[in-house]
């Protein structure tokens, strides 16, 4: 059970959330100079034809009125982070193809659907982002499920269903064939992948090389045994909060911030580990978003000492305007060995004034 993650228009979403002022808009990112490409269009600029790739001579041509900007990758790499601190939040084996894309494997989860969703809305109510969905029994499916609903899809195929659903789509739509093999396709008649599964597998392999008419062969028929290639363990974990409504009062927020630390704690006791780093994040009305971290003398997880920590950069960063989120994040972890839990010698609890 796999799944893939894509958050729809990323950089065009993220640009929105702090230009609301251009929602419904067609607004494409892409960098200056001759042999500029678009990166990302919105669905409004899609409707002129204008698409990711496209030289952007191109694209000012097709929509001569869009707004054109240009990427902050900076920007788009916070917000990237934070989506995937969300993904993680699943503890199941994460393989991020991108800024804003990522496998999951989904299989030791009791009920992944449900867990999937969840995942998706809080993607939205807490970063603002709307994000695709497929899954399936392998990153093949999983990956033209996920295109095929866009934006805000949620598409669950097995492997028949796959063959089937997209039988009379272009081999264009799975990943690892590309525009010459596409066209060297259509010079055998094979425009759909209906075709190509009746294709003969002997002539592909003869025309092709076995390897690649091999792999025309079962991608057409969605065989894949691609495994979700896990990145290293998190180096941080974090909770946060969006609030229902702006919230103003520094006493909520505090109490917001406290009530995290402790759930922070108890997680890294549950998984044994101990942090040396706190941060907090705080995201105003405006969404402009300040984090704020203080490195300890050594690592804790105790709850008490996060909060304490949380608090006082808070105290030192009071928000300047009505708050849209907060968070806690633990960092810099180290392992809590049995030595950690034995009572320390008298003499040692008398030099620490206990």
């Amino acid at each position: 059970m796999i799944a893939h993650l894509d958050v729809d228009a990323f950089y065009v979403a993220v640009e929105l959330l702090r230009r609301p002022e251009l929602r419904g808009k067609p607004v494409i990112i892409a960098w200056s100079g001759p042999r500029a490409v678009v990166t990302t269009a919105s669905y409004e600029a899609r409707r002129f034809g204008v698409g990711s790739a496209m030289p952007l001579i191109r694209a000012r041509r097709l929509c001569p009125d869009g707004i054109y900007l240009t990427p902050d990758m900076a920007h788009y790499r916070e917000r990237s982070r934070e989506l995937m601190g969300l993904i993680s939040m699943l503890e199941v084996p994460v393989e991020p193809v991108s800024l804003d894309e990522a496998y999951l494997d989904l299989t030791a989860l009791d009920t992944p659907i449900d867990a999937m969703s969840g995942l998706v809305r809080r993607i939205g109510s807490e970063l603002g982002l709307d994000a695709s969905v497929g899954i399936g029994p392998s990153k093949l499916v999983a990956k033209v499920a996920s295109d095929a609903e866009k934006p805000k899809g949620f598409v669950v195929l097995s492997r028949e269903q796959a063959a089937r659903r997209f039988a009379d789509r272009p081999p264009r739509i799975i990943p690892g064939i590309g525009p010459r093999t596409a066209a060297r396709l259509a010079a055998l008649g094979i425009e759909t992948i209906e075709a190509l599964q009746r294709h003969p597998l002997e002539d592909l392999a003869g025309r092709f090389g076995e390897r690649q008419g091999r792999s025309l062969h079962d991608r057409a028929h969605f065989r894949d045994t691609d495994a979700v290639t896990a990145t290293r363990a998190a180096k941080s974990r974090s909770v946060e909060t969006t609030f229902d409504v702006d919230v103003g009062e520094l006493a909520v927020i505090e109490r917001a911030l406290d009530e995290q630390a402790r759930r922070l704690a108890s997680g890294a006791r549950a998984k044994g580990i101990r942090g040396r780093t706190v941060g907090i994040k705080v995201r105003l009305d405006d969404f402009s978003t300040t984090t704020r971290v203080r490195t300890l003398g050594e690592a804790t997880d105790d709850p008490d000492v996060i909060s304490a920590t949380a608090l006082e950069l808070l105290a030192a960063n009071r928000p300047p305007r009505p708050v849209r989120l907060v968070g806690v994040r633990l960092a810099s972890f180290e392992e809590r060995t049995a030595a950690d839990d034995e009572p320390a010698p008298e003499a040692l609890r008398l030099s620490l004034g206990a």
